[in-house]
């Protein structure tokens, strides 16, 4: 398979110069790089065409070629016209060489170097491929009179071994939280299920309870309930209602679900006052930072409270009509363990149907099933990141899928909650890496060598070799752009 097109640039006779490696006669590459870059593979070259020749009716075509076996395919090329064959090439509008290959651009003048750049549609033989350059020398009526070709060095894809973590064994239990606002006559404790909302409220604790209770993967190991009463009225006061209402709930709770009290555990707090900071932090109230001081002071319960009722009387009706009513409140958490699964067959089932059984353990089952890279692959592994966020294994196998399937910046989002282990500095120089950041890669690869893992040394390896004409190829296209731009900028003037 060939494409390519031509770069006519017109020059003087110059003397020639030796062959070498990386060189044809006249011309030399400085630098290469060969980038793989989603669905395209990019080619840049920095061309030293101070020392190339032409006669006055004689081109030179330079032409980049990726050969590996039998697959090659032949880049654009630069075509340098002597004299005279340029300007007849300028007369006729067209010459063969241009027939067979497109035109680009052209250039009065030869530079003394040139920034080659090319895209190219990715496919996987490349990987591997060897660039050649190549100097055709043609005559009159286009003979070809010589040809040479020299090798400039190999593309190797970036292709590390990503390091996915089983995750540690996790045997605590899960959680269904929620918080309830029963609402009780003034200084009962008693529930009174049809009392304002009471209905509701109650009927929000029994679906929590049921959710788990009603499924036969799941058992209940255990149910807590934390009330709260507001500020008003003294604080002994306060504590009775508090501990009392709590200890109603609990009783209206055993008697639905016949719970012991094993499974039932309680707390209280007389006086919500970090609900009441919330609710005023988050208030216009006037005077709001006036009475932020005072339910920060020292001072105690009692005397906080009717500090702000003297002080801030106004203020003080407003809060006890539309805050206090929700400072009175009771949060739940309902403690439950899930059967475990060890069939892949029925842990795929319960991923498609529900999800949030599974354990980061089985999750991690079913991936290794599955093709990585593979859609179905990745969506495992960011469910469970999803599910668990705090778990550093599941986030650094996230970032992992992600990389795999070249989706750096949801990489990203992983990659800060990955840990600090071995594996997590790995991973972070990968995708530095691939993101072209050698310099923050490279001490982040040797902890990972320091730590053990010698998986490192291939991405080290790949900068010290094939990342490195990247980083210098993008230098020496950033010089031979600006030598470019200032001789335009001299030929202007």
């Amino acid at each position: 398979m060939k494409h390519s097109s031509i770069l006519y640039i017109a020059l003087a006779l110059l003397p020639s110069s030796a062959i070498a490696q990386n060189e044809v006669e006249g011309a030399r590459v400085n630098s290469y790089s060969i980038v793989h870059d989603g669905s395209m593979l990019s080619v840049d070259l920095d061309l030293d065409l101070s020392s190339l020749t032409a006669s006055r009716n004689r081109a030179v075509l330079l032409s980049p070629r990726l050969v590996n076996g039998a697959d090659s395919i032949e880049l654009p090329s630069v075509a340098v016209y002597g004299r005279r064959r340029y300007f007849h090439y300028m007369r006729n509008g067209q010459s063969m060489l241009a027939a067979s290959n497109g035109d680009d651009y052209m250039l009065r003048e030869k530079p003394e170097r040139k920034a080659y750049h090319q895209l190219y549609p990715y496919e996987k033989w490349m990987n591997g491929a060897t660039l050649w350059l190549s100097r055709e020398l043609y005559g009159c009526c286009n003979t070809l009179l010589d040809g040479q070709e020299a090798e400039i060095g190999k593309y190797r894809a970036f292709e590390p071994e990503l390091i996915y973590l089983l995750p540690s064994p996790d045997k605590s239990p899960r959680h269904i939280e929620g918080t309830a606002y029963i609402d009780f006559p003034v200084n009962k404790t008693a529930i009174y299920p049809d009392y304002h909302s009471n209905a509701e409220e109650l009927a929000r604790i029994r679906a929590t309870i049921d959710s788990v209770r009603t499924d036969a993967d799941i058992t209940i190991t255990g149910v807590w309930l934390k009330g709260y009463a507001s500020p008003e009225s003294p604080y002994a006061h306060n504590t009775e209602l508090a501990k009392g209402r709590t200890d109603a709930l609990k009783t209206f709770i055993q008697n639905l679900y016949a719970l012991g009290d094993s499974v039932i555990s309680m707390d209280y707090e007389p006086e919500n006052w970090q609900g009441l900071r919330e609710y005023v932090e988050n208030s216009s109230l006037e005077h709001k930072e006036g009475i932020l001081a005072l339910i920060d002071s020292n001072l105690s319960p009692d005397a906080k409270e009717a500090k702000i009722k003297t002080a801030y009387p106004e203020e003080y009706q407003y809060l006890l009509a539309n805050c206090y009513p929700h400072l009175r409140k009771t949060d739940y958490r309902v403690s439950y363990v899930v059967r475990p699964f060890t069939d892949v067959e029925e842990i795929r089932r319960v991923f498609t149907e529900e999800p949030s059984k599974l354990s980061l353990n089985e999750l991690y089952t079913l991936a290794q099933e599955l093709e990585p890279g593979s859609e179905e692959f990745t969506n495992v592994f960011e469910t469970a990141a999803r599910m668990y966020p705090s778990s550093a294994e599941a986030n650094l196998n996230a970032a992992n899928a992600a990389i795999r399937r070249g989706d750096m910046e949801t990489a990203r989002h992983y990659l800060p909650r990955a840990g600090e282990s071995a594996e997590a500095d790995y991973t972070r120089g990968v995708a530095a890496v691939t993101d072209g950041d050698y310099e923050r890669a490279i001490p982040l690869l040797e902890s990972a060598m320091e730590k053990g893992i010698g998986k490192a040394d291939y991405c080290l390896d790949y900068i010290r070799t094939a990342g490195r004409h990247r980083s210098a190829g993008e230098q020496e296209r950033e010089k031979c752009s600006e030598y470019e731009l200032q001789t335009t900028r001299k030929e202007k003037k």
